[in-house]
């Protein structure tokens, strides 16, 4: 899986509870991590993968968001 993918599913595990995907979305472009239409992008591959539903992670994301959350400690 692309990094940048890891880093948005951690980013989506890490939300606050009034915060929308596009808002961590657009939290990623303001901190330079992508760029909005690449969040947009790498928002769309997630969903199609089934990690992420509506506004959350699926069971299936928040294993892979934990995954890389270990990933990134090392």
């Amino acid at each position: 899986m692309d990094i940048n993918k890891k880093v948005l599913l951690l980013a989506i595990l890490k939300k606050e509870d009034d915060e929308t995907l596009i808002d961590v979305v657009k939290k990623m472009d303001n901190t330079k991590v992508f760029s909005l239409k690449e969040g947009k992008k790498y928002l769309k591959e997630l969903k199609k993968e089934n990690l992420v539903s509506d506004d959350s992670l699926t069971m299936i994301g928040i294993a892979k968001a934990k995954e890389a959350e270990l990933e990134f400690k090392i």
